[in-house]
């Protein structure tokens, strides 16, 4: 079993986390896999109430029940209330599904998309995955709506590329270069997001001079106008136990995709200032419940992957 469970703690660390921190610390014990939180990879700025971290939790409990069921396990998921994931792993016959067969392809891919639509029998299998216990993804692909999610994301964004702290967070954990990333094993590679390659001296000096709000504002409409929809994930309270389960949920949304050969990127910028996800929240009519992710969808070319550390840095 000990060999078995780091096979699954190498998928469970194939999902995404916000700027790729990889915030997460796996307990292996005979029959339970456990998941808790690193708080040293925290990010106070961008997510100051650990929503995000929660999240990718989630995520990578998601992939731990697929990963499971495909190694012989059936894999039964519980969050306490401070957030912490507990797996309970018992014999079952193996199933490799779709949704497995995913992970390894599944990316956060921040390029353009060929703006062509998704089908209806696909946005259903979409809405599907992100529904869960607690939680729904609310999908829409026409226009006017998309163009008004854009405003709210540029909002958000105009506030956080104006905000210092916010901008040397986001620094700290890009990785400019091959070799960097490589050492690291985290972050957000800038090759990953179509970005040149260069030392981080250079890198980080030429991010100070071409990263405004103007500039990403202008990116970001791009992006979503090459869209074919964007997915919002509305959980019914505001507690860590939900934010685990929108992680699930969105993974397996994510996952979906990827097997059906859809691209999807986090636009997080209308949901990470509380002051515009409270706006956001409004405009989208959900009443007491928190838009926990926004996602936009549709098809394009992958990108290179992100780096993850391998198991051995997690465990323990």
């Amino acid at each position: 079993m000990p060999a078995l469970q780091r096979e699954l703690v190498r998928y469970a660390t194939l999902a995404p986390s916000s700027h790729n921190t990889q915030c997460w610390r796996f307990q292996l014990e005979p029959d339970s896999i456990t998941i808790l939180p690193d708080v040293a990879r925290r990010c106070p700025t961008v997510d100051p109430d650990d929503h995000h971290l929660f999240v990718s939790l989630g995520c990578a409990a998601e992939n731990t029940v697929h990963a499971a069921a495909a190694h012989g396990l059936r894999a039964q998921v519980h969050a306490d209330a401070g957030g912490i994931v507990r797996i309970a792993l018992e014999a079952a016959p193996a199933t490799r599904s779709p949704l497995f067969e995913a992970i390894p392809r599944r990316q956060c891919t921040r390029g353009e998309y060929d703006g062509a639509p998704v089908s209806a029998a696909d946005l259903r299998l979409l809405e599907k995955a992100g529904t869960g216990n607690g939680v729904r993804a609310l999908l829409y692909s026409d226009r006017p709506t998309m163009e008004n999610v854009l405003a709210f994301v540029m909002q958000g964004n105009t506030i956080q590329v104006n905000d210092k702290a916010f901008v040397d967070e986001l620094k700290a954990w890009i990785r400019f270069s091959e070799s960097e990333a490589l050492q690291k094993g985290d972050g957000l590679f800038a090759r990953s997001s179509g970005n040149p390659v260069l030392p981080r001296w250079l890198g980080s000096t030429l991010f100070g001079l071409v990263f405004n709000a103007k500039a990403e504002n202008a990116r970001y409409a791009k992006q979503l106008r090459s869209s074919a929809g964007v997915a919002v994930f509305v959980s019914e309270a505001n507690d860590k136990q939900h934010w685990v389960e929108a992680g699930r949920c969105y993974e397996r949304f994510a996952l979906q995709a990827a097997a059906l050969g859809i691209r999807n990127a986090f636009l997080n910028q209308a949901v990470e200032v509380a002051a515009v996800r409270a706006q956001f929240a409004s405009f989208l009519g959900i009443g007491h419940r928190r838009p926990d992710l926004v996602v936009r969808f549709g098809r394009g070319p992958a990108m290179p992957p992100s780096l993850r550390r391998p198991p051995d840095a997690v465990i323990g």
